[in-house]
């Protein structure tokens, strides 16, 4: 009897054995099939974030500003029958024939009325639309500078024209300085053909000594 109770208890103590070796097996593969599955999971991540980042990151300047041609000394003239209405040069174009643009630099845009009389507007970088006739022109340290025939003289950083209207236009601050009065506010717009400018908003009036 009592090798049977050894028997027994050396049975049972070997099954338990045998269990325990089987959930342990149990448990490595468990925790191999998480690991693979932790490593494919981040590696995915990885690769989504990889390839998010390489299409929100702005493409080199080369890739963006790949122009078609490049001019120095450009000049483009606007005429309307034998009349010449505004003519644009700047030192250097750059020509996107598929977008029909020109990247300008060093620019001089000249204004004419039906008298023949100019206004002429410079700045540092400036686009003009092929299609539309439309300008854009900007100044990055210094002001835009536009004198006006009636004697006034207008500081923006930023101007754009409208071919179809003649018409001048911004959002930014404006200042225009004349005799004995200085308007600073936000926006402006220039009828060309009347030689009329407004300050669109949050307009303030100062009297100045005349120099």
């Amino acid at each position: 009897m009592p090798c049977m109770l050894r028997s027994c208890q050396y049975n049972f103590n070997y099954c338990k054995k045998d269990s325990a070796l089987m959930w342990e097996r149990i448990a490595r593969r468990t925790l191999l099939t998480l690991s693979l599955f932790l490593s494919a999971f981040l590696g995915y991540l990885l690769f989504m974030n990889a390839d998010s980042a390489s299409t929100t990151q702005p493409a080199p300047s080369g890739v963006i500003e790949q122009a078609d041609a490049k001019i120095s000394e450009f000049i483009f003239t606007q005429s309307k029958g034998d009349t010449v209405e505004w003519k644009v040069q700047a030192k250097q174009a750059r020509l996107f024939e598929r977008e029909k643009r020109a990247v300008l630099t060093g620019v001089d845009i000249t204004f004419y009325d039906e008298m023949g009389k100019e206004l002429t507007l410079s700045g540092e970088e400036g686009t003009l639309d092929i299609a539309t006739k439309n300008l854009a022109l900007a100044n990055q340290v210094q002001p835009l500078v536009v004198e006006t025939r009636s004697g006034y003289t207008i500081y923006t950083n930023h101007l754009a024209w409208t071919d179809e209207t003649k018409e001048i236009h911004t959002d930014d601050p404006v200042r225009i300085v004349g005799p004995g009065i200085e308007v600073t506010g936000h926006g402006l717009l220039g009828r060309m053909a009347a030689g009329e400018f407004e300050i669109l908003g949050d307009v303030h009036v100062d009297l100045v000594p005349a120099s």
